[in-house]
C-alpha cells in the first residue's frame, strides 16, 4: 500500500489506512450487481468528471478514462492515489470548480 497508494501521503495516514483495511469486501459482487442498475434511458444523464491523480501508479485509471464516456478529465498534480491526503487543498479546489461549473 505504501508504494502504490500512499507514496506522497503523510506516514500517519498510511498507518491509519492499514489499521482500517478490511481483508474482504463489505459487499459481495452479487449484491453490488443487484444494487447498481444502469438503464439505457438514464445512462448519460449525469455529468461525468474524472479526477486524475498524476502520480498514481494504477493502470485502471487509463482504462477508466478510455472506456467510459466523460465530460471532462481534471488533473491534480503531484498527488498519489489518496489526493485527500497528499494534495488536500488542490482536491478541494478541484471539487469546488466542478461544483461551480456543473451545479
Amino acid at each position: 500500500m505504501a508504494s502504490r497508494f500512499y507514496r506522497l501521503s503523510p506516514p500517519e495516514d498510511l498507518t491509519l489506512a492499514t489499521l482500517l483495511l478490511r481483508p474482504f469486501p463489505i459487499y459481495s459482487s452479487l449484491e453490488t450487481e443487484k444494487a447498481v442498475v444502469v438503464i439505457k434511458e438514464k445512462y448519460g444523464s449525469v455529468r461525468r468528471i474524472y479526477v486524475v491523480c498524476d502520480e498514481e501508479n494504477d493502470p485502471k485509471q487509463t482504462w477508466m478514462i478510455d472506456n467510459n464516456p466523460l465530460d471532462e478529465v481534471m488533473v491534480i498534480s503531484d498527488s498519489d492515489h489518496m489526493a485527500m491526503f497528499s494534495e488536500p487543498q488542490e482536491l478541494c479546489s478541484c471539487l469546488l470548480d466542478i461544483g461551480d461549473r456543473y451545479l
